[in-house]
């Protein structure tokens, strides 16, 4: 088997594929053209999107050249794979901001030098497509009771599915299409709910270009998943109670993304390590044989460096250290500022508490209080009614706040 295909299997990177003796064979002969794709439906990706890019990295160590399709096109319709509703639909103007977003995060990532690594946007074929050519030429090749087979369409036509989203599939196959005519491109890879997409490209190709058996061996396409990556107790990996772990900081702080892997359950360290870092397994399996918090703060230390950067990951290191371990640096702590004068005039723990962010409302910060999760300055606060003062504040003025024993927030009067 190719050493490539091998490494994506060792790290958990495979689930199917559609020739794999003759994946292996193509890409033993030299290094080939692949691709990974995803929607910029909104500005930005989360860390559940990254999995595949993951995976391009690794195939890129190998020689190969990734191309990271941003659906600029696709996003006007939006994929019903996976869904159990259809898509908001967004404007086109919209979906262009995000596009730039993604493709800056991307960047950071893969580092994209139009040599190994490409970004593309499908917008630049499908945006001005004549919708009758394109059912003669492409919708002539597809079968709707063989559509109708695949998982994505079976469980959404229980709820209803729109016309709209039925096309999307056609779309994805002649992406891989044009990609193949455009760059060479063979390769599709990507979650295992996009078997059906992918599959659907690899018969388009087939069809347009192949017939004869000179014809097939020139324009072989292939396709490979992943399976879809859920934590130990079942559910989606990368969502949190507050909802996604976003690459954008605005939306997920360094710190609280971080935070994120720092509390992974232990079940789960191990196959994060493979997947989201590019550490040799045998170092991973010498750190999983130590200690657990070591290992998990490894983890996190690993993840936040290869998304946000080595400087970013040592100063989310730092607040963690200084948050939860009596070191480190306070001023990497997540921190927000409140007036000292409302403090100076005596600030009820209620509203101390909500106005660093630390409930949804004032009644969650109540029953916080009153389950005893709320803890100012190392020390547990059990009076709703209780008031804070400067005198309350450490010995840099600053007040520290928990929530239970993930959430923590510095409070910096000015």
């Amino acid at each position: 088997m190719n050493e490539a295909i091998e490494t994506l299997k060792e790290r958990g990177f495979f689930a199917q594929c559609t020739d794999l003796e003759g994946l292996s064979k193509k890409m033993d002969e030299g290094p080939v053209a692949f691709y990974v794709g995803c929607d910029p439906t909104g500005p930005s990706l989360h860390i559940g999107h990254m999995v595949p890019f993951f995976a391009l990295r690794w195939l890129r160590k190998f020689g190969h050249k990734g191309l990271a399709l941003i659906g600029g096109g696709t996003a006007r319709i939006g994929d019903p794979s996976g869904k159990t509703e259809m898509r908001k639909m967004i404007s086109y103007e919209q979906i262009d901001q995000n596009v730039a977003s993604i493709k800056k995060q991307l960047d950071r990532f893969i580092g994209f030098d139009d040599s190994n690594a490409y970004a593309v946007n499908n917008k630049d074929w499908l945006a001005d497509l004549n919708y009758i050519d394109f059912l003669r030429d492409i919708g002539s090749c597809f079968s709707v009771n063989k559509m109708l087979t695949f998982e994505a369409y079976k469980q959404r036509l229980e709820r209803g599915l729109s016309f709209i989203e039925f096309n999307y599939q056609l779309l994805q196959a002649y992406d891989f299409f044009m990609l193949h005519q455009k760059h060479g491109v063979v390769l599709q890879i990507g979650g295992d709910d996009q078997w059906g997409n992918i599959t659907a490209g690899v018969d388009l190709i087939r069809r347009k270009l192949g017939g004869t058996e000179e014809l097939n061996a020139a324009h072989q396409a292939f396709g490979l998943t992943f399976p879809l990556i859920t934590r130990s107790d079942g559910k989606k990996m990368g969502k949190t109670e507050k909802g996604a772990v976003f690459l954008d900081t605005n939306l997920t702080s360094v710190f609280e993304f971080f935070q994120y892997w720092r509390n992974v359950a232990d079940a789960d360290i191990r196959k994060f390590f493979l997947l989201f870092t590019f550490l040799p397994v045998s170092e991973i399996d010498e750190i999983c044989k130590g200690d657990v918090n070591a290992a998990k703060e490894r983890l996190a230390f690993e993840v936040t460096k290869e998304i946000h950067g080595e400087e970013e990951a040592q100063k989310a290191l730092s607040g963690a250290k200084a948050a939860f371990a009596g070191g480190g640096d306070k001023s990497n702590m997540p921190t927000v500022e409140i007036e000292k004068a409302a403090v100076d005039a005596g600030l009820g723990v209620i509203d101390l508490f909500f106005q660093a962010g630390l409930g949804g409302s004032k009644s969650d910060v109540r029953r916080l209080i009153q389950q005893g999760g709320a803890v100012l300055n190392g020390k547990t606060i059990s009076d709703v009614k209780a008031t804070v003062t400067a005198a309350d504040a450490d010995s840099d003025g600053d007040f520290v706040l928990k929530a239970g024993k993930k959430k923590i927030v510095r409070v910096v009067l000015k």
